[in-house]
C-alpha cells in the first residue's frame, strides 16, 4: 500500500460532455418547492452498427431551462454538466437514476 503525504492530492472531477439528438420534446415539472425543472433525453450513438445510449438530462438553472425549451425532438445538441444520481420513491419502493445535471446546453450545428 502506498504511503501518501498531505502534499499529494488526487484530482477528482465529475464532468460530462455528450453530443447527440434530443429524443422527444423537453418537459417542464414544478417541484414541491416551487422550483421548475426541465428534463430531456439525449440519444447518443456509439458508432456504426453499435447500440445507442439514451441519457436523461436535468436542467435546473434558468439558462439551461430556457435553452432546453427551445429544442424539439430530433435537434442535435451538445450537453455539458455533471453526472448525478437521484433518489426517489415509487409505488414499488425506493429507486434511483443517473442523469446529467446540465450546466450548458447548445445546439450542435455539425
Amino acid at each position: 500500500m502506498a504511503d501518501t503525504t498531505t502534499d499529494e492530492r488526487v484530482h477528482e472531477t465529475n464532468q460530462v460532455e455528450i453530443t447527440g439528438r434530443v429524443s422527444g420534446d423537453p418537459t417542464v415539472r414544478e417541484m414541491p418547492s416551487g422550483d421548475e425543472l426541465v428534463t430531456l433525453r439525449v440519444v447518443v450513438s456509439r458508432g456504426e452498427g453499435q447500440p445507442v445510449d439514451t441519457i436523461d438530462c436535468a436542467c435546473w438553472s434558468a439558462g439551461a431551462r430556457r435553452a432546453a425549451l427551445r429544442l424539439v425532438d430530433g435537434t442535435r445538441v451538445r450537453v455539458e454538466g455533471s453526472l448525478r444520481r437521484r433518489f426517489f420513491r415509487t409505488p414499488g419502493g425506493a429507486a434511483s437514476r443517473y442523469e446529467v445535471e446540465v450546466a450548458r446546453l447548445v445546439r450542435d450545428r455539425r
